[in-house]
Order: C-alpha cells, then sequence, then structure tokens
C-alpha cells in the first residue's frame, strides 16, 4: 500500500445536504435542532463536526447518514436523495454505501475479530475482497489479532475492529459519533491516525463528530454548529485554533482545555 498522498478529486461530493431541518416535538415541547442546514462532504476528505453540547452536531450527523428521518430539505448520499428512498431501499444503501463507527463498539462477542470485521457483508451474502481486507487488517494492526474475541482485546483493539469492518465494505463515507469517547489517550490517537490513514492512502472519505480539539486536528477541516446552525468553518485545524473557535462560539461557555497533540505524521 503506497505512503502517498491519494489524489483526490477536487469538487466530487460524497454526502450533501440543502436546508435541511429537524423538528422535535410540537408547541410548548417543539425543538428545532436543524434549522435550515446546508453542507458538503466532499470525497477524499475527513470532516469533523463540533459544537456546544445540544448543538445538533450529532442530529445532524445521524441524518445526513440515513439513521434519522428529517423534516424537511434534502440529503443526497453520492447521487441518491434520502428522502425519495422506501424503508428496505435505505436499508440497503446504508450496508452498502455506508460504514458506521461509534462510542461503543459493537461487536458480538461470541465472533472472532475477522467474523466482526465480515459480519455485514456476510449478511448481505457479499464475500469480502481479500486483497482489500487484508490491507485495512494490516493498517489498522490487526493481523495478527483476527482470531480472536473481543473479550480478549482491549478497548482501542477493540474499536480498531470497528473501524475496519466500517472500511472492509469500501463505502462511499463513514460516519463516526465520538468514535474516540470510550478510549484513553493514545488508543484514541491510534484510531484517529487510522481513519486519517484510510483518507490519504486509501481514498475514504469520514465524516465524525467530536467535542475533542485534539481529535479535530486530524481532520482536514472541521464545521462548527450552534443551535441548529453551522455558523464556522476551519480548515487545516490546529488544537489551538479549534479551541479559540469553540471559545468564541454562541453558548459555548468555553472550551475545555487540551493538551497539545503530536505533530500527526503523514
Amino acid at each position: 500500500m503506497s505512503t502517498t498522498d491519494f489524489a483526490r478529486p477536487a469538487t466530487a461530493v460524497a454526502a450533501r445536504a440543502t436546508e435541511l431541518t429537524k423538528v422535535f416535538g410540537e408547541g410548548e415541547t417543539r425543538v428545532v435542532a436543524l434549522d435550515q442546514v446546508s453542507v458538503d462532504f466532499r470525497q477524499g476528505e475527513l470532516t469533523a463536526i463540533m459544537g456546544p453540547s445540544g448543538s445538533g452536531k450529532s442530529t445532524l450527523m445521524h441524518c445526513v447518514a440515513g439513521l434519522d428521518d428529517f423534516s424537511s430539505g434534502s440529503v443526497r448520499i453520492g447521487d441518491t436523495e434520502l428522502a425519495s428512498l422506501k424503508d428496505k431501499q435505505l436499508t440497503r444503501l446504508r450496508r452498502d454505501k455506508i460504514g458506521f463507527i461509534f462510542q461503543a463498539f459493537n461487536l458480538l462477542p461470541t465472533l472472532t475479530a475477522r467474523e466482526n470485521i465480515t459480519l455485514p457483508m456476510d449478511i448481505a451474502g457479499r464475500k469480502p475482497d481479500k486483497e482489500w481486507l487484508d490491507s485495512v487488517t494490516s493498517m489498522v494492526g490487526l493481523a495478527d489479532r483476527l482470531s480472536h474475541r473481543p473479550a480478549e482485546l482491549s478497548g482501542g483493539q477493540q474499536q480498531r475492529v470497528a473501524v475496519a469492518r466500517a472500511l472492509a465494505s469500501q463505502p462511499e463515507i463513514i460516519f463516526g459519533d465520538e468514535p474516540t469517547g470510550n478510549l484513553d489517550s493514545r488508543s484514541g490517537a491510534e484510531v484517529l491516525g487510522f481513519l486519517r490513514n484510510s483518507v490519504r492512502q486509501m481514498g475514504q472519505t469520514v465524516v465524525m463528530v467530536t467535542h475533542d480539539p485534539v481529535a479535530a486536528t486530524y481532520a482536514d477541516r472541521v464545521v462548527f454548529l450552534v443551535d441548529g446552525r453551522i455558523v464556522d468553518e476551519l480548515k487545516a485545524p490546529t488544537a489551538d485554533a479549534v479551541l479559540d473557535r469553540m471559545r468564541s462560539l454562541p453558548g459555548s461557555g468555553g472550551a475545555p482545555a487540551a493538551p497539545a497533540p503530536a505533530e500527526p505524521s503523514a
């Protein structure tokens, strides 16, 4: 596998939200979680979504990923409009075109690491591409742990399995909701490094929600939400720049201090 950066199309869009609105409740209990959000997630980039608690960042990711419905607006994955899909079509799209990584590892305890990685493809009746699977498991450092079950793996190793599972089917886009939230700083840095390398070396597209300014430094850009609206964007983020932006956001109450991250390797 080449260590050179993947040649990325400058304008190709993996996912797009247009005037996306999500409303919970009615009357006095009505809450506008997303307020006419328009944003593109470009192919071959890692985008971080940040904002104060309750800003709508996870809601945005869940709506764009097809995990939650929305009240109005449009979401497209590639050329496919999500609102036009029936339930079975949406399930198929999530299975075939989208990868997911969550804070909880969501591994089946009775299956080996390899079986957990290939489970979505097994359910779909598809055989994994052996060369691609070998590349993915090698990149995340699992080549010698594939026969182990989750209980025999550390938390960091379990999340590596989750990353490999998301990558194994070669999805068009991967969504991560606080993917390092349950990990210590060292394991979290390793997982973020794997995600970054999947973008730079494999041309993957990744969108992740995070509250951590250090995690955001692994992204190509950061999108900031407040009260369900995108209020700012930062490219080539540093931890200090992210902290400054977070502190300046309305309702943020300041951001927690964070240690300076190690310079991400190429």
